[in-house]
């Protein structure tokens, strides 16, 4: 059996909007994935971590830090064939003080220590959606400023730059999902089966998996 590692922030994790709770099994879209997968002999390993990074530290949660994450791991779950890397979202808090172009380079260190184990070909980068409008107002998510909204918007230009020097496929999910209105941030119940069935068509139409 083939093992796919998914590694990814809260919209990998599953958080339902304006809640911490998490959607069951059979909802979020890593386990929507795991179950097309199921007839290629594939495992999905769901490794998303609420407020992860690519490469910074947050003062406020610890071991948030996507890059120091990583070797633990891949080292804990290998052999892994293959793997989908959808980071850069949490990058984007005012806190952080990132654009898009640092975001893709810690996005790039990912890649790499992905690569120690994985084939470039192998791995699949996803370029996340983006924030909603009004994302840093009070009632949704202030961690955020106006300026994040933008920084999200221009990610998936730096990525592919990343993904083209690094030899990986990628795709955009902001080119077939959006945040919830209720928190401008997190993916629906609809969006997680429309992603599931994307990544699935990628990771099969590029002989990922």
């Amino acid at each position: 059996m083939k093992q796919l590692l998914c590694f990814g922030d809260s919209n990998t994790w599953g958080l339902i909007p304006k809640t911490t709770n998490r959607y069951s099994w059979g909802v979020r879209w890593t386990s929507v994935l795991q179950e097309m997968l199921n007839n290629r002999d594939v495992r999905v390993i769901e490794e998303g971590l609420c407020g992860r990074t690519t490469v910074y530290d947050d003062a406020y949660r610890k071991n948030r830090n996507g890059l120091e994450s990583l070797p633990e791991i891949l080292e804990s779950s290998y052999p892994v064939d293959a793997a989908v890397i959808m980071l850069g979202t949490n990058d984007c808090k005012s806190y952080y003080k990132s654009n898009s172009f640092k975001i893709a380079k810690g996005l790039s260190l990912c890649v790499d220590e992905l690569s120690k184990y994985i084939s470039p070909e192998k791995i699949l980068i996803i370029s996340p959606i983006f924030l909603g409008k009004e994302v840093w107002k009070e009632e949704y998510d202030p961690e955020f400023d106006a300026n994040s909204v933008e920084i999200a918007h221009n990610l998936f230009y730096e990525y592919k730059k990343v993904a083209n020097e690094k030899g990986t496929s990628i795709i955009s999910a902001a080119d077939y999902v959006k945040p919830s209105d209720a928190d401008q941030e997190h993916l629906t119940e609809e969006g997680h089966k429309i992603l599931a069935g994307v990544i699935y068509n990628t990771l099969v139409g590029a002989n990922i998996v």
